[in-house]
């Protein structure tokens, strides 16, 4: 899946709206309903969150903000790929990690939150999970 030049440009205005809401509320908010839906993912992470909150927030951070030159993220997109197979995450995950993160986006971004603005998220992400889910399995495949 390919984003066009608008859909980056709706991700990267309202990624700036919602990045002015604080990071552990949108930590609790993203992670409590992950681990509501899919109580057994909770065990995938510490025990205290904060540092996760943080880290969520600057990886969406970085690859929104280098969603202009996307291939250049095939790297940074493989590494973190193979963390999280380290991590226990498998492709199934990677729906549940996306309804949660599209319900946090409308949620957080309210009003700004439109058919056109889901489409774009819905995209970007599917675009991200489905390049990490390429770059997990592909050692997988190379081994057996």
């Amino acid at each position: 899946m390919k984003l066009t030049q608008s859909q980056i440009q709706l991700v990267k205005q309202t990624w700036s709206i919602f990045r002015s809401i604080d990071t552990e509320l949108v930590g609790d908010v993203f992670y409590g309903k992950l681990f509501l839906e899919n109580p057994a993912l909770r065990r995938m992470f510490p025990k205290q969150m904060d540092l996760q909150y943080k880290k969520l927030i600057n990886m969406l951070s970085i690859m929104v903000a280098r969603l202009d030159h996307i291939d250049d993220l095939a790297g940074d997109i493989t590494a973190m790929a193979e963390r999280h197979v380290q991590y226990g995450v498998k492709p199934e995950h990677y729906p549940l990690v996306g309804k949660a993160l599209l319900w946090a986006l409308q949620n957080g971004l309210g009003k700004d939150w439109n058919k056109e603005v889901e489409s774009a998220w819905q995209n970007c992400y599917e675009f991200l999970s489905d390049t990490m889910i390429k770059a997990s399995t592909a050692g997988k495949l190379s081994s057996n």
